[in-house]
């Protein structure tokens, strides 16, 4: 991790002139003009994380292509995706020969490592990035980029729409079970500092690996803190893993469960019986009006299953590039990110939602609670909304995140 802030030090510097350039309209000194426009889809196809993204937001990225109208620049929009096993450096190597064979955006990215990853490549080439699944709000702070989006949602913002709300209705004392790598640690200290901002106290935390199959010491030794909030620090499989033994153990008579980071298909894969009264924030949810039910149901019909927040964040962002490219003419990449933080972002999951100098898109999150069966009318019909939290509650003021590109 060091090195990377080293880079993001370095870079900052010398991608000043060209941005400025960018934003008063000047000739940039590089320009990728030439050839179709590429975008690659970095994806989880087969792990934790397959089920948020993978080929949905494959997919999602082809729709948001064909409502752009399918070419631009007056060439047909290509789309290529692979898999990138959750591995910075397999991520790296695939972003570096995208980006090497003309390809000039990646999306989805779906662990924080891959993004940061691929966001040093994205200096060094000079090439784009939206991050539209990764979670570490370090991707807007010291690690923040001109040439990086951070798209649908952040570990700030579940922090302060989870955790700020349950401390607010009484859930006081805190524990938690966290993913042990960049993600997990971030969501954990977000959430510690709302905790004890809101009043309430950390009595410990437990570390897990990726993809671990059995939680049963790591839960004991939530039990044995007496702290009445677990708070889950971790996402997919592994969040689904340790409610269902967390369950199974009788934990949840003395602890109530808190997902800092769950999706719709988290929900759908517990099933209402377990997930029951799990609060959780989002930044979509497919039946929250009739412009989202419209896209979803678009989704539904190509993937037999409702979207998560990140495939519709991959959607979002992609549409909302198409239209810079357009707007400017150019492939250029200062000059589209310029015009993408001058316009703002309007689509079914964003209202007026505004691309910050540190690269992060500020939107409306949502404090949703699972339903119970009873309320249920069908297999999708998952969530109740708890509370609408506005943009510029729910992320990180700009000033305090340390992005060396803010002054």
């Amino acid at each position: 991790m060091a090195k990377q802030g080293t880079g993001a030090r370095g870079w900052s510097g010398r991608v000043a002139a060209a941005w400025l350039a960018a934003c008063l309209g000047l000739p940039a000194a590089h320009a990728a003009d030439e050839g179709p426009v590429r975008i690659g889809v970095l994806v989880d196809l087969e792990g934790t994380y397959a089920d948020i993204g993978g080929l949905g937001a494959v997919e999602a990225v082809r729709m948001a292509v064909e409502d752009a109208g399918g070419s631009v620049l007056g060439k047909p929009i290509e789309v290529v995706s692979a898999g990138g096993q959750n591995k910075a450096d397999v991520a790296a190597n695939i972003a570096r020969q995208w980006y090497d064979s003309g390809v000039d955006v990646i999306t989805d990215l779906p662990s924080s490592a891959m993004a940061l990853a691929v966001i040093n490549l994205a200096n060094e080439k000079k090439k784009l990035a939206l991050v539209t699944s990764a979670g570490s709000s370090d991707i807007t702070g010291r690690f923040c980029s001109p040439y990086a989006a951070h798209w649908t949602w952040d570990t700030y913002a579940m922090a302060k729409g989870t955790g700020a709300g349950v401390v607010k209705q009484g859930g006081t004392d805190w524990y938690f079970l966290t993913a042990d790598y960049v993600f997990g640690q971030a969501l954990e200290r977000d959430t510690a500092a709302v905790v004890k901002a809101n009043g309430g106290r950390v009595l410990g935390a437990v570390r897990h690996p990726l993809n671990t199959q059995d939680f049963s010491s790591f839960l004991l030794q939530a039990q044995s803190s007496k702290a009445k909030i677990l708070g889950l620090a971790n996402g997919g499989t592994d969040t689904i893993n340790a409610i269902k033994q967390a369950r199974e153990f009788g934990l949840t008579d003395s602890m109530q469960l808190v997902a800092l980071i769950a999706f719709l298909s988290d929900v759908h894969s517990l099933g209402l019986t377990v997930a029951q009264g799990l609060l959780l924030t989002e930044a979509f949810y497919w039946d929250q009006d009739e412009e989202t039910r419209a896209w979803s149901r678009r989704f539904f019909a190509r993937m037999k299953r409702m979207p998560s927040m990140t495939q519709a964040g991959a959607y979002s962002g992609t549409l909302h590039y198409l239209k810079a490219v357009k707007a400017v003419g150019s492939k250029n990449p200062e000059a589209v990110m310029a015009q993408m933080r001058r316009t703002p972002i309007n689509d079914f999951m964003t209202r007026d939602g505004v691309l910050r100098p540190d690269g992060r898109v500020v939107r409306d999150m949502y404090l949703f609670q699972a339903k119970t069966p009873a309320e249920s009318t069908g297999e999708w019909d998952l969530y109740k909304l708890v509370r609408r939290i506005p943009g510029n509650e729910a992320f990180r003021p700009l000033g305090e995140g340390g992005c060396p590109l803010v002054p």
